[in-house]
C-alpha cells in the first residue's frame, strides 16, 4: 500500500461513525449489510447521512457495494485492511521478531477457516 492510500483510508477511519462502520461491517462478515441495517446499528442515522459515511469509506477502499434487488448492501474489503496494517507494520520488527510479537498475537483469528469436507 503507497502511503496516499494509507492517508485516504486512515483520514476515512478517523470520523467516530465511519470507524463503527467499518468495525459493524468487519463482525457481519463477508455476507455485509443493507445501508438500512447499517443506518439502524448507527442510533437510526438518516439514509442520506450514511450515504455520505459509506461514500467516503467506499472512496477510501475500505468498503465494497453491490446491488441485491432494491437493497444496497455493504461489505468491509478485507484485503484493504490487510494492507493497511501491513503498511503500518512493514518495518517493524528491524530483526526483533520479539517487538512485533504483541501485534501479531493481537490480529490472531479465533476463528478457524471453512474446511472443505472434500479435502479434509
Amino acid at each position: 500500500m503507497e502511503e496516499k492510500r494509507a492517508l485516504a483510508a486512515f483520514a476515512a477511519l478517523s470520523q467516530e461513525t465511519r470507524l463503527r462502520i467499518v468495525r459493524l461491517l468487519v463482525t457481519a462478515g463477508s455476507e455485509g449489510l443493507p445501508a438500512g441495517a447499517i443506518g439502524e446499528a448507527m442510533d437510526g442515522a438518516t439514509s442520506s447521512r450514511m450515504s455520505f459515511h459509506l461514500g467516503h469509506l467506499e472512496h477510501a477502499g475500505l468498503v465494497t457495494s453491490r446491488r441485491e434487488g432494491r437493497q444496497i448492501i455493504y461489505s468491509v474489503t478485507y484485503q484493504a485492511l490487510s494492507d493497511l496494517i501491513a503498511f503500518l507494520m512493514r518495518d517493524c520488527c528491524q530483526g526483533r521478531a520479539e517487538i512485533c510479537a504483541p501485534v501479531v498475537a493481537a490480529l490472531s483469528c479465533s476463528c478457524e477457516p471453512d474446511k472443505d469436507p472434500a479435502h479434509a
